[in-house]
């Protein structure tokens, strides 16, 4: 991202003067633009933010490069790092390789005891795949074992490229409404106030004030857009594609990309949904998934089951009853 576009962004954004502005930085691997690049973010954040905002950032990343420097930074500005790891060794390894073959997960254990060495505030991203998601104990396990606090668990799908053959690496739906199953009983048996579990947030977050805190079962797909290197904007960074292609920042404000047609066209996709959802009892907690999960078994169609419906209902029947027991508990404390 060029100097001239990384301005725009910032000035952009803090220039709309809401309260609350979150910054996250995604790659690739945004740790590849380079520290200075993050001290250049934070300068311009206070040139342009006015007094009453709060500005925040956060970093996803695969780690291999968070040195005492990094987490120097991080702890001085506030930063939230997500940092990707698969499990253990034989986990992670697997697929998360370097250009030399070598895998990273020594690298990524050493960028977590850096965090904690300078106080940064760090979660773990776990995408689930072919390899770890039969193994939901070992798993737990291991994040317990390393006392990680915060967790979030992404069902990996996709299609091999040209072909509508789900790729090899992808997760099967039982799999994935197995693994829920087993990482909820697990998470109830820890105690939910010393793990979080993103999922399992959102859906107490709904029971108790009636709103999801993750986008995958909201109503609207609007939560945030994305601007990529060249200023080029998104409605989604699942989509990041011609045709959800909002303008770019060079030529048009934040503000204006927001509220374009194309943008409300996008966020209203989501209430187009199958029958099949619209008589489910699961409707109003689900709304049909991710609009991604929708499209990659049929193509283009928005509307069509999502292919991890068998998941969410397997899940939502057998945790629903004690969620909503939990949430009363949080309520009436």
């Amino acid at each position: 991202m060029s100097e001239e576009v990384l301005r725009r962004l910032v000035s952009n954004y803090l220039g709309l003067k809401f309260t609350v502005n979150n910054f996250v930085w995604q790659g690739g691997e945004p740790t590849l633009m380079g520290l200075d690049f993050y001290k250049k973010v934070v300068r311009l954040q206070k040139e342009y933010g006015s007094g009453g905002q709060t500005v925040s950032n956060a970093l996803q990343t695969n780690g291999v490069l968070l040195d005492n420097d990094w987490c120097e930074f991080f702890k001085k500005y506030n930063f939230l790092v997500g940092i990707s790891l698969d499990g253990p060794e034989k986990y992670h390894d697997h697929y998360r390789t370097d250009k030399a073959g070598r895998g990273s997960f020594g690298r990524v254990m050493s960028a977590m005891e850096n965090c904690r060495k300078h106080g940064v505030e760090f979660n773990i991203l776990v995408l689930l795949n072919d390899k770890n998601v039969v193994s939901p104990d070992e798993l737990f396990d291991f994040f317990t074992g390393q006392d990680i606090k915060y967790l979030q668990f992404v069902p990996c799908v996709e299609k091999e490229p040209g072909t509508d053959k789900i790729a090899d690496f992808s997760i099967a739906p039982e799999q994935y409404g197995q693994f829920l199953c087993r990482i909820f009983d697990r998470w109830c048996e820890y105690g939910y106030e010393k793990l979080s579990i993103r999922i399992f947030d959102s859906m107490l977050n709904y029971l108790v004030y009636g709103a999801h805190s993750i986008c995958t079962f909201n109503r609207k797909c609007a939560d945030y857009i994305v601007i990529e290197h060249n200023g080029d904007a998104f409605c989604c960074d699942f989509f990041v594609e011609l045709e959800y292609q909002l303008g770019n920042i060079l030529d048009r404000p934040i503000g204006q990309l927001y509220q374009s047609d194309k943008m409300r066209q996008f966020a209203g996709e989501k209430n187009h949904i199958d029958n099949k959802c619209l008589v489910c009892r699961h409707n109003a907690i689900c709304r049909g998934g991710c609009l991604k999960d929708r499209m990659v078994t049929d193509g283009d169609n928005v509307a069509y089951p999502n292919y991890f419906c068998q998941s969410y209902k397997q899940f939502f029947d057998y945790s629903i009853a004690r969620l909503s027991q939990l949430a009363a508990k949080i309520v009436h404390n």
